[in-house]
């Protein structure tokens, strides 16, 4: 029987809420045969990061290789990359082997404002792999590195969407939330912003929010969904993954991905 398939390019997450798990999970439940290339491993829980450990480029390339000439994937999500050179084998991967539906989660800022990579990694992102992307999720303070300008009200949103859309050629879906305007995301493409709005679900258990969203937006389009229609059916699945409360771990947890079984 043939699948479509999903293939993530990202770290891993060794409690399973976020990184390389989430993604894998997601995708799975999103109806595809989901595949991994890991930049990086992380020993994580609930309570943060205490160690990391880089893919070298060659390796990265290697599992990247394997993927591609052997099950080629329908669509490609790249997660948090903390350097230049692995963002290079990335691009130049991706670029060899012609890989569409590409969905980057830009992953360069956690949600209590800290940074996650250094600037010389975001100016490679920005050069060599955000043009190639189909669509790419900034959070707000991402989109603030994206443009260099401060958003705080749905003008901004607009307006930061717009810009980034015309920088780098790619549609975008600036993600809500941080308490500026709920849980609404605006997508930015060729024919303009259109707006997905959803209810806010008090769950202080939001780790992997962000691989989620991006890995489901990838499966649907590997299932050749259009992108509102991927964005519209990532937003259902994320939502439903909230409102099952799962709740594990002392920090803050994951949700569950397989709340549909």
């Amino acid at each position: 029987m043939k699948m479509k398939t999903a293939l993530t390019i990202a770290g891993s997450d060794s409690s399973g809420g976020a990184g390389i798990q989430a993604d894998l999970k997601t995708m799975t439940m999103n109806g595809v045969f989901a595949m991994s290339a890991v930049t990086a491993l992380t020993a994580q829980n609930t309570r943060g990061v205490t160690s990391i450990m880089e893919a070298s480029p060659e390796f990265l390339a290697d599992e990247i290789d394997a993927v591609f000439t052997d099950i080629y994937p329908d669509a490609v999500k790249t997660g948090m990359v903390s350097s230049s050179r692995l963002i290079l084998v990335i691009a130049q991967k991706l670029k060899q082997y012609n890989a569409k539906n590409i969905v980057v989660d830009p992953v360069m800022v956690a949600t209590n404002g800290a940074k996650l990579i250094c600037d010389e990694a975001i100016e490679t992102l920005k050069k060599e792999l955000l043009p190639m992307a189909t669509v790419i999720t900034p959070n707000i303070p991402e989109a603030e590195v994206l443009t260099g300008k401060k958003i705080r009200s749905k003008e901004d949103i607009e307006s930061a969407a717009e810009e980034i859309f015309k920088t780098f050629g790619c549609a975008v879906l600036l993600k809500g939330g941080h308490d500026l305007n709920d849980a609404n995301d605006l997508l930015w493409t060729s024919e303009g912003g259109q707006w997905f709005f959803g209810k806010k679900i008090d769950n202080p258990n939001t780790h992997g929010t962000g691989c989620t969203l991006s890995s489901a937006i990838a499966a649907n389009l590997a299932l050749g969904k259009s992108l509102p229609e991927a964005v519209k059916l990532a937003k259902d699945y994320i939502s439903g993954a909230l409102a099952f409360m799962l709740d594990l771990g002392s920090g803050k947890g994951p949700m569950n991905h397989a709340f549909k079984l």
